[in-house]
């Protein structure tokens, strides 16, 4: 006999903020529940009233222990109601959809509705990136209904790391192919007309920061003419965009030789345009923090300061701050008069208004003079549509010329 449906009713602060929009529910919220609940089963939370509140994905084993898929009113989470779903979040892409630009994030989780779920698009191939067990007993249903809705040539699983062991019990190793035949581990997409390459198998996220596009196109926008500095380089993604708007020299810093090696091949793969041609690139194997405290004092007219997280828990929170106010010190004093300093942040446990004070706070210690220009957040294809998803910020500054 099969068991009844998993039944969840919560304390009065979480059910209020269920019935305004937010995704999560912790395990200490919940009040009630008639059973024992499976990672992957879908629990439905009633409110105080016995009326239906929200409907999600239960996770026995994590203290986030619903993730939510619909609120208000009840509906039957049946085939039509997940293509409906899928194609809501591709329709919200729809600007995207150009020859020129092949590489975006389709679904970007809780804030498209999939909570714990990504999936990237790098040209005609496609990766699921899963950060909860709570999607693994549906995974062949979903990766069907991709299969049907987005036609790619391959669709590969990415697990994050703490998903992996888990994962591997149910026959689940991260890379591993979905739907389509086995290919080569770098496909090659374009951003706003550039060709870059996204190591899908193994590579950082789900292969490349598609979450930064914005803001590559505006460094293109101020580097003609410039030197540029580009810490915490990765793969080259800024530096190329500024080789683009004809900066005549990109110096990139990484302490990944992997990394500084995927930012040759997509300098490589753009030689057909003249300013990427002339520009020089100079790639250095570096601890970023060291290189920009003791190395000589070279100075640029543009430098780039994106760092990986640095907080990736809450007691993280206080030395990632000291980072990024030494950063923004020492970054600024390698910009040359009338340069520019770009800062830019992707820890989420540091919000956007404590990042900013932090680096106005931090250039007040230095000798130059400068102007704010301008800051930005996410992107259209990485919506952030409650506060524990906001997590990408970048700050534009200028300094006075002598």
């Amino acid at each position: 006999m099969s068991s009844p449906r998993l039944r969840l009713r919560l304390t009065a602060a979480a059910e209020s903020i269920i019935r305004h929009g937010h995704p999560w529910v912790y395990s200490d919220s919940i009040r009630e529940q008639n059973r024992d609940g499976t990672t992957g089963e879908l629990a439905v939370i009633y409110d105080r009233n016995d009326r239906f509140l929200a409907i999600g994905l239960y996770d026995a084993v994590s203290p986030l222990r619903v993730r939510i898929l619909h609120s208000g009113k009840p509906v039957n989470l049946d085939t039509p109601w997940w293509t409906q779903h899928l194609r809501k979040a591709l329709d919200r892409r729809s600007a995207l959809r150009t020859p020129e630009t092949t590489g975006y994030r389709l679904i970007h989780g809780e804030s498209d509705g999939w909570p714990g779920l990504v999936l990237d698009r790098y040209g005609d191939v496609l990766v699921l990136k899963l950060y909860t067990g709570a999607w693994l007993p549906r995974l062949d249903e979903i990766a069907a209904l991709i299969a049907t809705e987005c036609r790619p040539a391959r669709l590969i699983l990415r697990l994050s790391r703490n998903l992996q062991e888990d994962a591997a019990r149910s026959g689940r190793t991260d890379g591993s192919i979905l739907v389509g035949e086995t290919g080569p581990g770098l496909a090659l997409f374009k951003e706003n007309g550039l060709t870059f390459e996204a190591d899908v198998l193994k590579g950082q996220k789900t292969g490349f920061f598609l979450d930064q596009r914005d803001n590559r196109h505006i460094v293109e926008g101020i580097s003609s003419g410039a030197e540029v500095l580009n810490a915490f380089s990765f793969s080259g993604g800024f530096s190329l965009y500024a080789a683009r708007g004809g900066a005549r020299r990109v110096t990139d810093l990484d302490i990944s030789r992997h990394a500084l090696d995927s930012g040759e091949r997509n300098f490589a793969l753009n030689q057909t345009s003249p300013p990427v041609q002339a520009c020089l690139r100079e790639a250095l194997q570096v601890d970023v923090f060291a290189w920009l405290r003791n190395s000589e004092p070279r100075q640029f007219d543009l430098v780039i300061l994106d760092p990986p997280s640095l907080a990736k828990r809450e007691a993280d929170r206080p030395d990632a701050i000291d980072a990024y106010a030494r950063l923004a010190f020492e970054g600024m004093r390698r910009v040359r008069p009338g340069g520019w300093l770009l800062a830019a942040s992707c820890s989420a446990h540091v919000k956007a208004d404590e990042f900013f004070a932090t680096v106005r706070s931090a250039l007040s210690q230095t000798p130059q003079r400068w102007t704010e220009v301008q800051t930005t957040e996410h992107p259209a294809d990485h919506p952030a549509d409650f506060p524990e998803g906001r997590y990408l910020k970048a700050i534009y500054l200028r300094t006075k010329p002598n």
